[in-house]
């Protein structure tokens, strides 16, 4: 099995045996979380495509299979599901295990107005970065999302991709180049700012941040609409 593979099956070999948990049943969100990781993945392995061929990133061969399609590796198509349901199990177990912990209405909008002037800031000053241009307009967007979303997941998100960004930050150290001899992903330094945590690009919490996000918040439109149809079904019976 490659490196990447190999990534790959630690990161959801223990988020998926735990979704049989007799408290968490997370086994039973399936429905509504498959549908959203694999609606937000179509999106982001869209950009992928088109961003490899661009050669504003690449895979180095020694460390992922032979299966490639429209120049992603499979584990690079895998990784847009892994990831996010990893993801998604860890901060559905940390709210129902700490449903207490979250910001307050107050906390949560400095931060998301901060964040949402950095973006546009950033956007404005990286039209000639195409990653950074990418992922700032695309975290813009989720961002807004959020706000119109009128509930409270960024006020638990926040906390939780805090607790995210630690399996994250190992994973994806690895994939570029932590650890290693070269990288299984590479960048090209003139599409981003040039600015790494350990090997990571900065741009690179961003997308997680992103990717995770708005997959959640799909989960959670799909759950709301899942317990109306419900109803109504319970209601015309």
């Amino acid at each position: 099995m490659s490196l990447y593979g190999i990534l790959l099956l630690s990161s959801i070999s223990v988020p998926l045996l735990l979704s049989f948990d007799k408290k968490l049943q997370f086994f039973r969100s399936w429905k509504f979380v498959f549908p959203a990781i694999l609606i937000v993945a179509a999106i982001y392995i869209f950009f992928d495509v088109l961003l490899t061929k661009n050669f504003v990133w690449g895979f180095n061969p020694q460390y992922h299979s032979t299966n490639v399609i429209f120049g992603l590796p499979i584990e690079e198509w895998l990784f847009f599901v892994v990831i996010p349901y990893a993801s998604l199990f860890l901060h559905y177990s940390f709210v129902l295990y700490f449903p207490q912990i979250k910001l307050s209405n107050r906390t949560t909008q400095i931060i998301t107005k901060a964040l949402i002037i950095g973006m546009a800031v950033s956007m404005a000053m990286s039209f000639d970065k195409t990653y950074t241009l990418y992922i700032t307009a695309t975290m813009l967007v989720t961002l807004l999302v959020g706000v119109a979303e009128k509930s409270e997941l960024l006020n638990r998100f926040y906390i939780t991709f805090l607790l995210i960004l630690i399996p994250f930050i190992i994973v994806n150290g690895i994939l570029t180049g932590s650890f290693i001899e070269g990288e299984v992903v590479w960048y090209n330094s003139a599409e981003n700012l040039g600015k790494r945590f350990f090997t990571i690009p900065i741009e690179d919490f961003l997308y997680a941040f992103s990717m995770i996000f708005l997959s959640l918040i799909l989960t959670e439109t799909f759950k709301t609409k899942g317990k109306i149809f419900r109803k109504e079904m319970i209601s015309n019976e």
